[in-house]
């Protein structure tokens, strides 16, 4: 079925409905929310794997030298650690996978038709 007809609105870009409006008509959670969803699974990920792991050994690698000049770039971990305090979780909270899917899952019927 097409998207566009789910909610019977027929809608084209001479309508000029911007993005945020169209999810919110057919009940799609914001970008936002499904970036750090995506975020917060792939860390939750590597947290539990193990501690010799490649993906593992790479997030907590530091990197030698000063950074450039001007305004520091966001850095994975920063915004890492930014989702994690406004969702009010900790690291130890990914080894409990119930808790951690029920916090960092968002409701979104697109993701319930494609399993």
């Amino acid at each position: 079925m097409d998207p566009r007809r789910r909610a019977g609105a027929w809608l084209t870009r001479l309508d000029k409905v911007r993005n945020g409006d169209v999810r919110a008509m057919f009940g799609v959670a914001p970008i936002v929310a499904k970036m750090r969803e995506a975020r917060l699974h792939w860390y939750g990920h590597v947290l539990r794997s193990d501690d010799n792991s490649v993906t593992k050994s790479a997030m907590n690698i530091t990197v030698e030298g000063r950074r450039p000049r001007g305004r520091p770039k966001t850095r994975w971990l920063d915004r890492i650690e930014e989702d994690m305090r406004l969702l009010k979780l900790t690291d130890e909270d990914a080894f409990n996978r119930g808790k951690w899917l029920n916090h960092t899952r968002n409701a979104d019927p697109c993701s319930w038709e494609h399993g």
